[in-house]
This record gives structure tokens, sequence and C-alpha cells, in this order.
């Protein structure tokens, strides 16, 4: 079987486990949380950093944090995965969604403006797949209408918008360490702020809420959402090779790339943009219908080829329609991704036979079908 994903734990992450266990600090207490911390904040370009247990913790912190007004409009892509609307709506805030970039898979930015009302409050960016959003107008935007940007760069690790890294340009950003990211710690995700205030706050929020003065006295709620001084371990260890795993990342995609160019109905990603190159978070494609999608994941998963839809938009989910929520609401662009998209084996541990098998698979899939 080739997995979609296999992460590469070929560092200092044995090391590091075992200084945990001798130890003895296993715990959120253990020293490798702060220098996580201390390290990602600093490579991402932000004053601080909070390590949580995952990156839909992150997400429930950063928006719980900003103290928006319940009913505020909070302006969100449809084509995410559901982390982003699931914090929006659990702080009785109201998503406004926007369509997709059929060429970036990313939110729509010229369609932000025209969603913007007096009940808007922030602007949650989903950097998608490999591509960043583009930020820049996005961030002209905010200061025209005084809006926070939440910055959700779970994908991003080590990507960058001219230059500057993702995970730097929000009020409030975040980031996700699971398996399937550039730097993992099993599951595990960090908050990051340059606010000092909202720092406070966020550390607050992922510990019960307890006060300095007094141990078990709270005067809000708030989540156990601490990561543990071994997950931080693991965090540290891939931090220091981010470099190889971008470079990694990168080779992996530009081998599909030239593999799969002669490849027939099926839309790969692309290489770069005006702002960026590609960081091939995976190595997703759209395919020109439906059924062709399908088929071709079908026929790849017969070989034992791992597959993976793309993401289900949020207009479209029962969960929100249940509660009266995007009733009636289309993003075609957004839809044909999800309905159409797909993506195979990228993970860091693959190798170049992998790829070349997947590769050799996928093309005669597409050919019988395109």
């Amino acid at each position: 079987m080739i997995p979609v994903n296999t992460p590469l734990l070929k560092g200092n992450e044995k090391k590091y486990l075992n200084e945990c266990i001798d130890s003895g600090w296993i715990s959120s207490e253990g020293p490798f949380v702060k220098r996580f911390e201390d390290d990602f904040s600093k490579y991402i370009g932000m004053s601080h950093g909070i390590a949580v247990s995952n990156g839909s913790a992150a997400l429930d912190i950063a928006v719980r944090a900003l103290n928006l007004e319940e009913g505020s409009e909070v302006i969100v892509p449809t084509f995410t995965i559901i982390s982003p609307i699931q914090s929006i709506y659990n702080e009785k805030l109201v998503p406004v969604l926007i369509d997709s970039d059929p060429n970036t898979w990313n939110m729509h930015v010229n369609q932000i403006e025209p969603k913007i009302t007096a009940k808007t409050k922030a602007i949650l960016i989903v950097h998608i797949y490999g591509l960043p959003v583009d930020v820049q107008p996005i961030l002209d935007l905010a200061k025209k209408y005084n809006l926070k940007i939440i910055e959700d760069a779970a994908e991003m690790h080590g990507q960058t918008y001219n230059g500057k890294k993702c995970g730097s340009f929000g009020d409030i950003s975040i980031f996700s360490f699971y398996p399937n990211k550039h730097i993992t710690t099993g599951e595990g995700g960090m908050v990051l702020t340059n606010n000092n205030e909202l720092a406070e706050r966020c550390r607050q929020l992922r510990n019960l809420c307890f006060i300095a003065e007094r141990r078990f006295v709270h005067r809000e709620i708030g989540w156990n959402y601490r990561m543990t001084n071994m997950q931080a371990a693991l965090g540290v260890a891939q931090l220091e090779q981010i470099d190889y795993i971008i470079e990694r990342k990168r080779y992996i995609g530009h081998r599909y790339q030239d593999n799969l160019k002669y490849i027939k109905g099926l839309q790969l990603p692309l290489d770069s943009t005006l702002y960026s190159e590609n960081i091939y978070w995976v190595f997703g494609m759209v395919a020109e219908s439906e059924d062709l999608s399908l088929t071709i994941q079908k026929r790849l998963n017969s070989h034992k080829i791992g597959t993976r839809p793309f993401f289900w938009c949020m207009h479209e989910q029962p969960v929100f329609n249940s509660k009266g929520l995007f009733l009636g609401e289309s993003y075609p662009n957004a839809e044909r991704m999800a309905r159409n998209g797909f993506y195979i084996p990228s993970g860091l541990g693959l190798s170049d036979s992998e790829i070349d098998e997947v590769s050799e698979h996928l093309l005669k899939a597409a050919d019988c079908n395109g």
C-alpha cells in the first residue's frame, strides 16, 4: 500500500522523546513546550506562540480570544475543512461564505468586499493545499473597514507570501501539527500573535482559565487544550529539519508535475503564482467530471494507492443546513472542486519509485477515461 501520507521522523525525535522519558517531564509542564513555542514563533516571525492540543483547538482559542460581539459576521471560504466554521458558529458568530478561485483553489478575494456589512468584524483566511491566499488585498480591506484578520495557516509550514512567512499576517494566526503536515507532533497546534494581551488571553483559554492569584478559581470558561512535552519534543526536532522538509515537498510536487504534464482530463495544481511558489502540502487535482474523479480514485485504490477527496463545501454540510445556515446558497467553483477534486500520495516518506508508480497508474486511469 502507498498511503496518502507517510511522515518523516529521521531527526532528533527519538533523542528528545527519550529526554522527556528520562526526565519524567511528559506533561504540558515540560521544558520542550516553551522551547517549541519560542522556536516556532521566531521562525514564523511572530512575537508569541501558544502551543495547543490540535489545530481545531487553536481555532477555537483564536476566535474566542478576539471577543467579537455575538451575531458579528466573519467572512470565510466555503471550501475548507469544517474547523474554522465550527469555531465561528460555536462562538455565536455568523459565518459569511466566499467562493473559491478556480486556479489557486483559495478564497476568491474579489468576492470579499461585496459581502462586508456593518456587522462584519473579521475575515478568516484559510490557505489551501499548497498555495497561499492572495493576502494583500485582504489586508487592505481589513484596514479600510477596521476588521480583524484570523489566519489559518494549518497547511502552510514554511510557505511565504511575497517573501513573508504565512502565519505572520493575522492579528491572530494558527497552525496544525497533524501527521500529514510538514511539521508534525502527532496531534498539536499553535496560536501565534504579536499582541501581548491576546497572547495572555490565549494562554488562559488553553488552560481552563485558571487565574494567577488563586488556582481553581475561574472567572471564565476555557478549555484543557494543552500540548504535552512529548508532543513539543517532536515539534522541536521536526522544526530543525524544516528547510529540508520544504525542499523535499517541492521536489515531490515537481516530480509529479513532470510525470503528469500530458495527463488528460485533470487540472493539476499551479506550480507558482506572482506571489508564491507552491509548497505542495498535498498534490491535488480536479477532474473534468465527478464520474472521472471517482473512477480514477477507485482504480488507484485497486492498485493499493491511497487517495483522498477534497474538502466538502461548508454551504452543503448537513449539520449546518439542519440549523438553517447557508440554505439556497451556491458557490460553483467550490462545488466543482469538492465533487471532482482529490489528492494522491505526497507524504515526506514517499520514495521516487513510489512517485513514479503512482504517476504510471494515474496516467493509465486517466487515459482510459479522459
